[in-house]
């Protein structure tokens, strides 16, 4: 017990210098503070995934992948949110993957069985009643409105069956709504799709180095996975995530083009700020090694500084792992390379920290280098993919403080301190940004260790911490439902203007637990 607390002891006095010179707390913080949550009761079954928000009618609407339905939640009263009615998708295709709102009309990306088929984009009221449906591509993962509401958006990741002998090529599918939803055909829906990057292809020689194209006789257009999508301020360009190849898609809406890919490069935890604890040991050991993050993020958002357009995404990481091709390994089943490692005797405390596959760069079989999926981080990086800051080590450190306890816990049961350690970390999975009064602010949701962190991001290039809210129960039963909020995967900020109590307000969904929980933001007076 006395080695327990010494150990304690000495993380915070680490921790407390390594964020007065790389995270500093602002003195004028806001606080999330929960007020409402809505439990579906199901457990692992993903029944609370993305939320959108109607103001006319002060309706949250809910992906709830367990029941195949969006959940239309009632939230006039923020601390009493009710259940008032579901759309049932079954009619439209297999199940839905996001939903998002624009004035009074509802789009839902769904998609078919099998996901190698084309999906829909499905459109309702805010009462739930049926609009219209077009076609989209593949797997359709995500769906947002451009700004000003003249055009919906899909990101269709593309995913290839279990075998990996079906891979559809992912794409993006621009939907015009200029004419209204009521009088939409295909006709109305342009997919973009990768093929001028494909090896025959007349751009292919666009691509930096960088980028990550490795599926099983796959061309470039059917490795591109799109998984998330964020929106200039004018309406003008999106900016899509290609999480499995660690690169981000810049297209121009208007000529319906790619404009450009850009490849996010790799992360460095050799160097001092961007430590990892990479092994699971039951204590808390952020350190530097010899090995390198894929940020491969999945949430992305846009914000404006003084005018100039910023990226900001949550880099969680993920690999390719089917029947018919995985890159997953561990450190200690690895070859590597007698020359790069010619100690490698001295990592064998990391043996079982994740590594990929794909860190044979000279094809002979072992490792060149060694990649990790996630960067464990937030980056931010301007409109044309030049990093601006990455957050380094600071959410380990963070959340090492703030939960030592349990520290790197993974989402679906408790008592499991350090068990992530070895793959992901807090394993960041979205972003959301808020402006309230002067301030830009960030919330980064945490989807193992759970929990929301908030950054002021107004100078983008120096964000400060702020603040980490947790409405998770340690002490409780996860498959229970005893243990509170499990595993965010969505945020969605709703402004005081448009909110049922006139307060800023910030929507956590949460996968594992089933749960839809509103916070307060509560600005200091």
């Amino acid at each position: 017990m006395k080695t327990r607390l010494l150990t304690l002891i000495v993380l915070l006095m680490v921790w407390i210098m390594v964020q007065a010179q790389s995270a500093p707390e602002a003195t004028n913080a806001v606080t999330l503070e929960p007020i409402g949550t809505y439990t579906t009761g199901l457990f692992d079954e993903g029944a609370s995934e993305i939320a959108a928000y109607h103001a006319g009618s002060a309706t949250l609407f809910v992906v709830n992948g367990a029941d195949k339905t969006i959940d239309l939640i009632n939230i006039s009263d923020p601390a009493a949110p009710t259940l008032t009615t579901q759309i049932d998708l079954s009619e439209y295709g297999d199940a839905a993957n996001s939903v998002a709102v624009y004035g009074d009309l509802v789009a839902v990306a769904v998609q078919s069985d099998p996901p190698q088929d084309l999906g829909s984009a499905v459109f309702f009221t805010p009462a739930g009643e049926f609009i219209n449906r077009v076609s989209v591509g593949a797997l359709p993962d995500m769906i947002t409105f451009t700004p000003d509401g003249s055009k919906a958006l899909t990101a269709n990741e593309g995913e290839p069956n279990g075998d990996y002998t079906v891979d559809p090529e992912g794409s993006v599918s621009i939907i015009d709504l200029s004419g209204g939803a009521e009088t939409l055909t295909d006709a109305n829906v342009t997919t973009i799709g990768f093929t001028d990057f494909n090896v025959d292809g007349p751009r292919h020689t666009e691509l930096g180095t960088d980028l990550r194209v490795f599926g099983p006789n796959a061309s470039v257009a059917q490795d591109f996975e799109p998984e998330y999508i964020a929106v200039s301020a004018d309406s003008a360009t999106a900016f899509v995530t290609l999480q499995e190849n660690n690169a981000v898609a810049v297209i121009d809406l208007a000529g319906a083009s790619v404009t450009t890919i850009v490849a996010l490069g790799y992360k460095d935890f050799n160097v001092p700020g961007n430590g990892i604890d990479a092994i699971s040991d039951g204590t808390i050991n952020i350190a530097n090694y010899p090995v390198f993050g894929i940020y491969q993020p999945d949430g992305i958002a846009v914000f404006e500084s003084d005018g100039i357009t910023y990226l900001i995404t949550a880099n969680e990481g993920d690999t390719r792992d089917y029947d018919g091709f995985s890159e997953e390994t561990e450190l200690g089943e690895a070859t590597l390379d007698a020359a790069t490692f010619p100690n490698a005797g001295d990592l064998e405390a990391l043996n079982g920290l994740e590594v990929v596959t794909t860190g044979d760069i000279d094809g002979d079989g072992d490792l060149d280098q060694l990649y990790l999926p996630g960067g464990r981080s937030f980056t931010i990086w301007d409109a044309n993919g030049a990093l601006v800051f990455d957050s380094g080590d600071q959410l380990e450190q963070i959340t090492a403080v703030v939960l030592a306890a349990d520290f790197n816990s993974t989402n679906d049961k408790n008592g499991t301190l350090d068990d992530r350690s070895t793959s992901k970390g807090p394993e960041p999975e979205d972003v959301e940004i808020a402006v309230i009064g002067d301030a830009t602010y960030a919330f980064i949701g945490l989807e193992r260790i759970g929990g929301v962190v908030v950054y002021d991001v107004t100078n983008p290039a120096a964000p400060v911490y702020v603040h980490y809210a947790n409405n998770r129960d340690f002490s409780g039963d996860a498959a229970a439902g005893t243990a509170g909020d499990l595993a965010p995967e969505g945020l969605l900020f709703i402004p005081a203007e448009n909110s049922p109590n006139r307060q800023n307000l910030l929507v956590v969904t949460n996968e594992v637990s089933g749960t839809t929980t509103i916070y307060q933001i509560v600005i200091p007076s």
